[in-house]
């Protein structure tokens, strides 16, 4: 009688485990609490995001309305003013001056109040704040290239207020400022946001 070889398992044998399918897990958005620990430091992100709002809203509403404090109401952009022009013929200094002359004009207008406007309601909804970082921060370089602080007789040729703004919207986004007193988690919560990490 010849000796056979079976390849199957014995009847009484444990059963084999089977490997599960790998499943593809969807990372949760990253917190504020996760890159801030503290709660007083998140609050006081959320303050000075607010009040990184206010410093482009305000422009954008005075220039717009002419609210009478830097814009008198004759100005206003809605009564037929300029809201850059007279600036960028006029006020303008440094090696530049000639450059922010030339691009003097109605699409120049709709640029800078658009830009006031779109990166003051970031700041105050704490929504897109990386956009927002980048877009004011141009747009307040500009505004430092324009007056060109490095001249004599400029009151601090190091840091001025704009690369301070600058400086501050850097913070505010990369601490995730929006998810304190704002709409930063849920905007982080969104699909089309969880795949583009830029748009947070």
């Amino acid at each position: 009688m010849s000796a056979s070889t079976s390849t199957s398992s014995p009847p009484d044998s444990p059963a084999q485990p089977t490997t599960p399918a790998p499943t593809t897990a969807v990372a949760a958005p990253v917190t504020q609490e996760t890159v801030v620990t503290r709660a007083s430091a998140r609050r006081a992100l959320a303050l000075a995001r607010l009040g990184g709002a206010v410093v482009f809203l305000w422009p954008f509403t005075d220039k717009l309305l002419g609210l009478g404090y830097a814009t008198p109401a004759e100005r206003a952009w809605l009564a037929g003013g300029a809201p850059t022009q007279g600036y960028l013929q006029n006020g303008v200094q440094g090696p530049l001056a000639s450059t922010f002359t030339s691009i003097a004009g109605p699409v120049t207008d709709w640029l800078f109040m658009l830009g006031l406007l779109g990166v003051g309601l970031a700041l105050l909804l704490g929504i897109g704040l990386r956009v927002a970082a980048v877009s004011g921060g141009v747009l307040f370089a500009l505004l430092w290239l324009s007056q060109w602080p490095l001249a004599a007789g400029s009151t601090n040729p190091v840091v001025d207020s704009h690369l301070v703004v600058i400086l501050l919207l850097a913070v505010l986004a990369t601490t995730l400022a929006g998810d304190t007193w704002g709409l930063g988690r849920r905007w982080a919560a969104l699909p089309f946001v969880r795949r583009a990490a830029w748009l947070r």
